[in-house]
């Protein structure tokens, strides 16, 4: 019998399969994980961008103020009396003699008309309101003649437009004449002489007092600085500087008239007025208008006390050197560029290194004269994160002495651009 073996094969066992569930919780696991790395990459890099950017900073390089270079001028000044002189809106330019109070004869009635005008205004060419001359005013003629005043004539009754009137005072210096505007205006000439040094005092002339409106007392005394001071106040009245650059008038009674500044129309001459007497000596306040680089300049000045034994004596010293002062006034008066187109005024400095220059884009130049200060200003508003090349941004100006601001504009040299949002980033990385 034969046994037979039967051989069994066993199949290994199926594999198992995936278990899904478990694969994609990790999948979830590994990419919340990067997507929390990525996040917080994001913000590491979106952090800096969310921080306002710093203003730019403007940093000024012109200096606050310069000196008109060269050397300053020297003026002829009188070898006796007193003198000063000014450029009105620019500086003084200087003075000479013992600055203290003298008399000033006739220049006095540079206060009284100045008064008059003040208190009844001119416009030009107008005649103004009528003054009558009393009895009482016309019968003082004679004795006031006698006494070798200046006058004009006058009768009971004529009538005088105040413009005829002050012509009478400021051009002939009639002392007659300005006793009469005087009661006119305050009801007697006392009351007007007070009204004479309210005003002084007003406009700072400390060395200054009235005494009476014509000049011919000399208790009336002041300063050559003190009478620059007047002069050029009393030349910004339209009616003033018109009636003291006339050289005739016509008056009622006297008829013609002439002026008795012989300067006037000569070297710029525009006034504005005489005085002499035996203790005043010759004195002269005066004013001259000289074109400056297309511009008209003003000079002011005053000298007193010039020797002399008489009036046309005196008055002729006076004139003499009075004529050099303006003369080398002018001479030294000169437009000076201070700030030239393309100067760098500032530099302005963006975040990350961003930067530009603000620069002049004009000249600037003043009136002055060679050692005169000039301050120079700088006004630039806040700067913007972007500006393009050539933009205006500020001004820059300059102030010679006492006078009005020159300006220019400032304009951007390469543009102002704010930093790129990788610039941002990389800085902060």
């Amino acid at each position: 019998m034969t046994d037979f073996t039967t051989t069994r094969t066993v199949a290994p066992p199926a594999p198992r399969p995936p278990d899904r569930r478990r694969t994609r919780g990790v999948w979830l696991l590994v990419s919340g994980l990067l997507t929390l790395l990525l996040a917080a990459a994001a913000l590491v890099a979106v952090a800096p961008l969310r921080q306002p950017l710093p203003a730019p900073t403007v940093t000024r390089t012109l200096p606050a103020s310069t000196v008109i270079p060269g050397k300053a001028p020297t003026m002829p000044w009188p070898t006796s009396g007193q003198a000063a002189l000014a450029v009105p809106g620019v500086a003084s330019l200087g003075t000479s003699g013992e600055q203290k109070p003298v008399p000033i004869g006739s220049v006095a009635k540079v206060m009284t008309a100045y008064v008059i005008l003040t208190a009844h205004p001119l416009d030009r060419g107008e005649p103004g309101p009528s003054l009558t001359v009393s009895a009482a005013q016309a019968a003082a003629y004679p004795a006031e003649r006698a006494r070798g005043e200046s006058l004009v004539p006058v009768v009971a009754g004529a009538v005088f437009s105040e413009r005829q009137a002050l012509q009478a005072v400021l051009l002939p210096s009639a002392n007659n004449m300005a006793r009469i505007l005087a009661a006119w205006d305050a009801g007697s000439v006392e009351a007007f002489v007070a009204k004479m040094n309210e005003t002084a005092a007003s406009l700072g002339m400390t060395d200054t007092r009235y005494t009476d409106p014509a000049g011919l007392d000399p208790g009336t005394v002041s300063t050559a600085v003190d009478q620059v001071t007047l002069a050029r106040t009393a030349m910004e009245l339209p009616a003033f500087a018109e009636i003291v650059a006339q050289k005739t008038a016509t008056l009622p009674v006297a008829g013609k008239v002439k002026n008795y500044n012989s300067l006037v129309g000569r070297d710029g001459v525009v006034g504005i007025k005489t005085g002499s007497t035996d203790e005043a000596g010759g004195c002269l306040a005066f004013a001259a208008v000289v074109t400056v680089g297309g511009r008209k300049v003003t000079i002011v000045g005053a000298v007193l006390g010039q020797p002399g034994a008489d009036t046309p004596v005196q008055l002729d010293r006076v004139f003499r050197v009075t004529r050099p002062l303006v003369r080398a006034a002018a001479a030294a008066i000169r437009v000076h560029q201070v700030v030239r187109a393309g100067d760098q005024v500032a530099t302005v400095r963006g975040p990350l290194g961003a930067a530009t220059t603000l620069d002049a884009s004009a000249d600037v130049a003043v009136v002055g004269w060679p050692g005169l200060p000039v301050r120079l200003d700088v006004e630039v508003p806040t700067v913007p994160a972007h500006l393009p090349a050539g933009s205006e941004h500020g001004r820059v100006s300059a102030v010679a002495g006492e006078g009005e601001p020159v300006t220019a504009p400032l304009a951007t040299g390469a543009a102002l651009d704010p930093p790129s949002t990788w610039d941002r980033i990389r800085e902060h990385r």
